[in-house]
């Protein structure tokens, strides 16, 4: 199952999870697998994300983020890079009735974003990505997949506070 609900610390957290490829309309619509569309249902933040992708956050999870992001506060040059890297071209978005979500062109563009998307759950949140650049980056990440677990793990060793 590509949604589960995880119990930890009294909340629970939906997790987003797997990969599909969907379609994007002519107006611009993404058509999103019926998997994730209850963990989006109360709304969802689509903004920048890295490596060229787009991410969408349900609304509650993005609203952590930037809780995160603003008790850093504003006098550190990166938060504020951050921050405005993923502000500046957000928008809030509802699903309509059909499971499908607005893509605002600017974030197509950024993104490269045609008529097909692949789409990936990241735990809190998806990615969207134009087919080819994620093949690419996902190629790149299993050729770096051993160096990558090694820095997780020594990650894992040190206390972490709670994920946003």
């Amino acid at each position: 199952m590509a949604q589960m609900l995880v119990e930890r610390r009294n909340f629970s957290l939906a997790l987003l999870i797997g990969a599909t490829e969907n379609a994007i309309d002519p107006k611009g619509r993404l058509v999103l697998a019926a998997k994730w569309r209850t963990a989006l249902a109360s709304g969802v933040i689509i903004t920048r994300g890295f490596d060229q992708c787009l991410f969408i956050f349900p609304l509650a999870q993005f609203e952590k983020l930037a809780r995160a992001v603003d008790t850093l506060g504003i006098a550190s040059s990166i938060v504020r890079a951050f921050a405005r890297h993923l502000v500046a071209l957000a928008e809030y978005a509802e699903l309509d009735q059909a499971g499908r979500l607005s893509l605002p062109p600017k974030l197509c563009q950024f993104a490269e974003l045609n008529s097909i998307a692949t789409v990936v759950g990241v735990i809190n949140h998806l990615e969207v990505w134009n087919p080819q650049k994620f093949a690419e980056v996902n190629s790149q990440g299993e050729e770096n997949a051993p160096a990558v677990a090694e820095k997780f793990g020594a990650l894992m060793r040190r206390p972490i506070a709670d994920a946003v």
